[in-house]
């Protein structure tokens, strides 16, 4: 028997007859920036990772393909861009099926073959193969693709980004050993999570490349690696989830042994597909509760949260591959139409959502918080919800930042202003007289030191341990009057303190 995750998958992409599309109808409006692309492949020599197709036993370090999406300069002169039976030869490496003739593409990898479809093959997209980056710095999405995907399934959103401004880096889920996933895992959660911190550190080396401004986005299950990923790394500031499987998995992610909602603090998007028909729940024995539950939303406490969800689009429709390639299933898909312009929604949202928080874009931010109505866009396409992070605790950490940018000067006027916004504030003796040591050994910062203790002795007059620790500060600075006072303080406290009678002993004329 299969798991309930892997069939939950595998119907999040199923479709049965098939319709009109392209991408000029899909209308996505550029950037200022034209479209740069680049793939090649890399390696995780710490994994090793077999070809299954290849029939034999050799292990090799784990191939990584990774396609890149940049802004690029408008250049003089003609410009090939590429078409989309380019990008399926990309989809064909991915596959390790180098070598499918072009006339196999479709069939082979489950697309109708069609009449439509083959001319989707032909049609041109707006990226261009290593044409000039554009002067500057731009910040960074890492898109983490659906179950077992491409890295080009999402190449028209792709593009559309990096038109505006974005580097996107992206590379093909696949299994830790081999190409295929076990079902939808934990092993398989953490092999596509291990691949996105890997593009984290390969996107860094771009000269292009702003590092401090970054965002995942996820499609399915790639909504699922790419919340884990920011679970421990602070580098991704933003997460971007394109009906992604956080909703629908929620309990793979608990299995994980770095699970913890509290890391979560940093703004989040959810764009999720419309409800399942009640036919189809029933037909393909799926759980109502797809239709409602979400765990992991309920969950946040730390984060700015939006939740939407499209009354025009199905799973498959969160990619491009999906709107212009995959069949329609007949019992709840929307007409052509309609699931163009909610992709082109999803896309619009997307961007708004990035440039709100990755480049503090006002307006952006005030078309994400307008109700959708009021931005002009047709009545009943989307059902939308926004909530609220926590008020977070100021805490010992929070003081030590702001002293630091006043070069722990005037901190008692500080800590008395802090704890009049924060009453429930407490800076621990204990913190205090570590902090205060790291500072004094520092050559740097030892004077910064001195005046932690001092205000750790105001606050807590009767420790013996702070006077002692400030005498030691005095005696590795050379003020040996200060510390010989100070231990005489602290000996008065406690005269039981040993380190203060040697150290006198040791410090008598």
């Amino acid at each position: 028997m299969r798991p309930l995750a892997f069939i939950i998958l595998a119907f999040l992409q199923i479709n049965l007859v098939f319709g009109q599309t392209s991408l000029k109808a899909i209308n996505l409006e550029n950037g200022d920036f034209k479209v740069g692309f680049n793939h090649y492949l890399a390696s995780d020599s710490t994994r090793t990772y077999k070809r299954i197709f290849d029939w034999n036993n050799q292990s090799i370090p784990r191939p990584i393909p990774i396609s890149i999406w940049y802004p690029a300069t408008h250049t003089a002169g003609d410009v090939e861009h590429l078409s989309i039976l380019d990008y399926m030869h990309i989809l064909k490496e991915e596959e390790e099926w180098e070598h499918l003739p072009n006339d196999q593409i479709l069939n082979w990898f489950e697309f109708p073959n069609n009449l439509a479809n083959q001319n989707h093959l032909k049609e041109q997209v707006n990226a261009a193969y290593r044409i000039h980056a554009a002067e500057g710095k731009f910040p960074v999405v890492v898109y983490a693709p659906s179950y077992q995907a491409s890295s080009i399934e999402n190449f028209a959103l792709c593009e559309y980004l990096a038109s505006h401004g974005y580097v996107v880096i992206a590379s093909p889920s696949r299994g830790a050993e081999n190409r295929f996933f076990e079902g939808g895992t934990p092993k398989d959660l953490e092999t596509q999570a291990r691949d996105i911190e890997l593009l984290i550190k390969e996107v860094q080396k771009l000269p292009y490349v702003s590092a401090n401004h970054m965002a995942t986005m996820g499609f399915s299950f790639g909504g699922l690696s790419n919340v884990l990923s920011q679970m421990r790394n602070e580098n991704i500031k933003a997460i971007v989830s394109l009906d992604g499987s956080i909703k629908y998995q929620f309990d793979t992610l608990k299995k994980s042994p770095f699970f913890n909602m509290e890391k979560v603090d940093v703004p989040f998007i959810h764009m999720a597909q419309k409800n399942i028909p009640e036919q189809v729940l029933i037909e393909d024995k799926l759980p109502s509760e797809l239709n409602s539950k979400f765990e992991f939303y309920d969950s946040l406490t730390n984060s700015k949260a939006y939740r939407l969800k499209f009354h025009n689009l199905t799973h498959s429709h969160f990619s491009t591959l999906g709107v212009l390639l995959k069949p329609r299933d007949k019992r709840q898909d929307k007409t052509d139409a309609e699931i163009m312009e909610s992709y082109k929604l999803v896309s619009q949202y997307a961007l708004n959502f990035l440039d709100a928080y990755l480049k503090n874009d006002s307006v952006a931010l005030n078309f994400l918080n307008t109700a959708h109505s009021k931005n002009g866009m047709a009545e009943g396409l989307l059902k939308y919800q926004t909530k609220e992070p926590q008020v977070m605790e100021f805490g010992f950490n929070d003081f030590n930042e702001m002293a630091a940018k006043q070069n722990y000067q005037e901190l008692y006027a500080l800590y008395e202003l802090s704890l009049k916004k924060h009453p429930s504030l407490e800076l621990a003796e204990g913190k205090l007289n570590n902090l205060g040591l790291q500072l004094v050994f520092d050559p740097k910062t030892s004077g910064y030191g001195i005046n932690i203790f001092l205000l750790a002795t105001s606050l807590y007059p009767n420790s013996w341990n702070l006077y002692d620790s400030l005498a030691e500060a005095y005696l590795f600075l050379g003020d040996t009057s200060y510390a010989i006072s100070n231990f005489k303080k602290s000996l008065d406290l406690n005269p039981q303190n040993q380190n203060a009678i040697d150290r006198l002993e040791q410090l008598k004329p």
